[in-house]
């Protein structure tokens, strides 16, 4: 499936969650399975091409897109959590996101030191969420140089963001605005 297939399949809400903003919802394009598949191995390569050895995605929707890219690796999957869902003892960060501020958490022992980690999710919007997760990485050992995404808001800035704390970008698709 060619990437303007895979990006008709997301769907745009507007005015959600807030007046002005365009939301890319990437449930029409998880519940299609040609476009899904697609979506996986597009993230997979990048994430191979990366060198990882093991993936970490975001909650909610990058837990989505990092599993099945981290068992199509047959690699390990990191959980980079919400705040209060891991029942270890756990390192955090608080972060800005577009439209708010938030935490992150994670086991510190779910990586090694040196450990080749590239995160996955499915959206970079001004990269708040992916430097939290880098951050979190990074203090717990792993070495973080790649982010992939399926979705890239370019105008939010999150690249710049994310390049700014020597992260390499790959995004399957863009979409002007908010």
């Amino acid at each position: 499936m060619a990437p303007d297939e895979i990006k008709a399949l997301v769907r745009t809400i507007p005015d959600f969650p807030a007046p002005g903003i365009q939301f890319r919802d990437i449930t029409t394009l998880i519940g299609n399975g040609p476009g899904f598949a697609a979506t996986v191995e597009w993230l997979t390569t990048r994430a191979q091409d990366a060198g990882a050895q093991a993936i970490a995605g975001m909650e909610a929707r990058g837990f989505i897109f990092g599993a099945a890219v981290a068992a199509r690796l047959g690699v390990g999957f990191i959980p980079v959590r919400k705040p209060g869902k891991l029942p270890c003892k756990t390192i955090g960060v608080d972060y800005a996101l577009e439209y708010g501020s938030d935490r992150l958490e994670m086991d510190p022992g779910a990586v090694t030191q040196g450990q080749s980690v590239v995160i996955v999710d499915d959206l970079l919007a001004t990269g708040g969420t992916a430097c939290a997760a880098t951050t979190l990485l990074r203090q717990a050992g792993a070495v973080v140089e790649t982010a992939v995404f399926v979705i890239d808001l370019p105008e939010l800035g999150g690249n710049a963001a994310l390049c700014a704390d020597s992260i390499t970008v790959a995004a399957l698709m863009a979409f002007a605005g908010e």
